[in-house]
């Protein structure tokens, strides 16, 4: 049966990361980042070419699918927000409602997801994959909720400790 999970990066290290992966079973690691890499030396391990590796190593697949990423105008927009909160990427617990009305309507709505759900593997968990620590501050729980509504797919987030 497909399933699945949402994972970001901040509050992991990486041999934590791919734990939590194996934990859940998950055989396909989707990348909705629209920069596939990360500030600092903290997390990176989660920049594209090392991520994958380790992915790789784990027997975790990985497809980069950048049509679910956010723009950079939207982006902009959240972080507008999370300044006027007085809150940072790596601290924001909620999306402003303005950017998840735009992603869903601009990026979520006129994204095929029936063709990317008929690509998930049955046998194993796909995990969607961005960089905030809680999905209720990313876009990827947007993705997940629509996955869920739509298709009928369980959901399970992924956090650190």
């Amino acid at each position: 049966m497909r399933r699945i999970a949402t994972i970001g990066v901040y509050g992991f290290s990486a041999e934590a990361f791919v734990d939590a992966l194996a934990i859940a079973g998950v055989g396909l690691l989707l990348d909705v980042r629209q920069r596939r890499g990360v500030r600092g030396p903290d997390y990176a391990w989660a920049n594209s070419a090392r991520i994958q590796r380790a992915l790789a190593a784990a027997g975790v697949r990985y497809r980069h699918v950048k049509g679910l990423a956010p723009t950079t105008e939207l982006r902009q927009l959240q972080y507008r927000e999370d300044d006027r909160r007085g809150v940072g990427k790596r601290t924001r617990v909620a999306l402003a409602p303005e950017y998840a009305e735009r992603y869903t309507h601009e990026i979520l709505d006129r994204f095929d997801l029936g063709a990317l759900v008929a690509e998930l593997p049955d046998d194993s968990a796909t995990a969607l994959l961005c960089v905030e620590r809680d999905p209720e501050a990313c876009h990827r729980s947007l993705v997940a909720e629509r996955l869920h509504a739509e298709h009928g797919l369980p959901v399970t987030h992924l956090r650190p400790g």
